[in-house]
């Protein structure tokens, strides 16, 4: 049964902050729920989510909502476990729209992720996430 795999446990970093204004563009805004509230990173040439689970985790799919101008046109995801060296796992071309798209991935077992955004559609490289969500299964 696919759930999501982000927890209270879940230890998140992310490449930027605008402004360093974390109250209000925090990168706890991509796991809250709230369709009022982003995370808005600074300007770059790429901008990056890291997640570290308390356990190991199965993921499957990624869950993503920008808002539109804002996005990636070319998106990677890498994971390792046990603090191995990040590996690639697949890459993904969101499009430029306020939508929430799904992108399936290889199965894999991993306890760290990060997902870089690059190429973005912003001029600035910029970077705004609604809504973030890791979706698989919880390893045994």
């Amino acid at each position: 049964m696919t759930q999501s795999l982000v927890c209270p446990g879940t230890v998140s970093r992310v490449s930027s902050v605008l402004n360093r204004n974390s109250r209000q563009f925090g990168k706890k805004h991509l796991f809250d729920q709230n369709e009022e509230t982003c995370w808005n990173s600074d300007q770059g040439p790429s901008q990056w989510v890291t997640l570290e689970f308390p356990q190991r985790v199965h993921v499957a799919q990624l869950q993503v909502q920008f808002q539109g101008g804002f996005s990636s046109r070319h998106s990677r995801l890498e994971g390792s476990r046990g603090g191995e060296a990040l590996c690639k796992i697949a890459d993904f071309y969101p499009e430029d729209t306020n939508a929430l798209q799904t992108f399936c991935t290889p199965t894999v077992e991993v306890d760290r992720l990060k997902l870089t955004f690059e190429d973005t559609t912003d001029f600035f490289g910029r970077v705004v996430i609604y809504h973030l969500r890791v979706l698989g299964e919880k390893a045994v």
